[in-house]
């Protein structure tokens, strides 16, 4: 026993000697650099946008009466003044015939009180009839023209009310479902029967901010000039839309609620490959002419809603710089102003100037002031190359 005791110390103060001449474990956090520069850009800013009828009208009747007849056919083509609809006419022409009789009545009693009339003038230029006979003929007279005249406008109103019988397509387009078939009553004023909307061209609406609202005013103003595939349009397949459109009208007020304000597209469409009501994206071609400072994405940080990028500044005194002391980097954390993301980058507008190194792999382990390294790289996996 006496023996083991000084093995175990000598063994113990072997293992401490080795364990404290393990060099200290390097705290810097490997990161890849970039320097930042500015490129030419080609780009579409791109935004949600819905296709809309230039005209479009929901036919309503204006008779009430049982639907006797439909003449089209669901989702084709129809002209303008192509009859589509007809409700029961019979008792709108009675009504009519009614009112012929009716006046006919009143021409029969206009001449009758005109004969009067003519007679008691004669008599009354003589003398030889009462004033208040002649004044009542005057006055029947008066009373059967304007009877005539209501009796006339009753015959007007009863044709109307036939003519309303049958409906007919306002204008060229293209009409949907029926929403009722024959047999159905439908009542004036109330009851959609269709709906027929022009799609050739068609109009494409979407949502700018009011910041944006000079840009787009100087693109409406110089479309006589435009630019080739200024406007396109990306589809819900994602495929792009053959046409080029042209910027048609700028809504008159800004929602003050949202800070935005509508413009409306207009595509030709003469295959009918777009319909009102679809969604898609509209692409703005970049007319940016100047180079833009661009960043790989991956390098951003979003904290709360705000942007920022980590840079890399020396943290070597200048006395020590003179000395030539090695450079030793922090991380520094600047907030930057977003543009449009291109692929795997994005262009920066405001925040950072060009020249300046930035952490483009390593930044989920970095926080303001961390001390970074660019000796032992991040994998490929983690990122890119180191910037030059």
């Amino acid at each position: 026993m006496n023996k083991v005791l000084p093995l175990l110390s000598t063994c113990c103060l072997a293992l401490f000697a080795c364990q404290s001449k393990q060099p200290p474990t390097n705290s810097r956090i490997p990161v890849n650099l970039y320097r930042a520069k500015t490129q030419n850009v080609q780009y579409y800013e791109q935004y949600p946008a819905t296709t809309a009828a230039l005209n479009q009208v929901n036919l309503l009747p204006q008779i009430t009466g049982g639907v006797t007849g439909i003449f089209f056919k669901e989702g084709s083509t129809v002209k303008k003044g192509q009859k589509l609809y007809k409700i029961d006419t019979r008792i709108y022409q009675a009504n009519q015939d009614a009112a012929i009789a009716n006046l006919s009545i009143a021409q029969g009693n206009l001449i009758q009180a005109q004969q009067d009339a003519d007679r008691y003038d004669y008599l009354n230029k003589n003398n030889a009839v009462a004033k208040q006979l002649y004044d009542h003929a005057i006055i029947a007279l008066q009373n059967a023209k304007n009877a005539v005249k209501a009796a006339e406008d009753a015959v007007k109103t009863a044709k109307t009310n036939l003519n309303y019988a049958l409906i007919t397509a306002p204008f060229d387009g293209t009409i949907g479902f029926s929403q009722v078939k024959i047999g159905n009553v439908v009542t004036s004023g109330s009851t959609i029967l269709n709906t027929i909307s022009t799609d050739n061209p068609i109009a494409v609406d979407f949502l700018i901010n009011e910041k944006l609202l000079p840009r787009f005013k100087q693109l409406k103003d110089a479309r006589l000039h435009p630019t080739d595939s200024l406007f396109t349009l990306l589809l819900p397949n994602n495929s792009i839309y053959a046409h080029i459109g042209k910027i048609s009208i700028i809504d008159r007020a800004v929602d003050p609620q949202t800070g935005s304000i509508r413009v409306r597209l207009v595509f030709e469409n003469p295959n009918g490959y777009l319909k009102a009501g679809m969604s898609c994206v509209v692409r703005v071609h970049n007319q940016e002419t100047s180079p833009q400072l661009v960043l790989p994405s991956k390098a951003i940080v979003e904290q709360m809603g705000e942007y920022f990028v980590y840079v890399a500044k020396n943290s070597t005194p200048n006395s020590a710089k003179q000395n030539k002391t090695k450079s030793e980097l922090v991380a520094v954390q600047k907030k930057v102003q977003l543009g449009q993301t291109i692929g795997p980058n994005v262009i920066i507008k405001d925040g950072i100037t060009v020249g300046e190194q930035i952490v483009v792999d390593g930044v989920q382990s970095l926080h303001n002031g961390s001390e970074i390294t660019t000796a032992n790289v991040v994998a490929p996996g983690q990122g890119g190359k180191n910037g030059r």
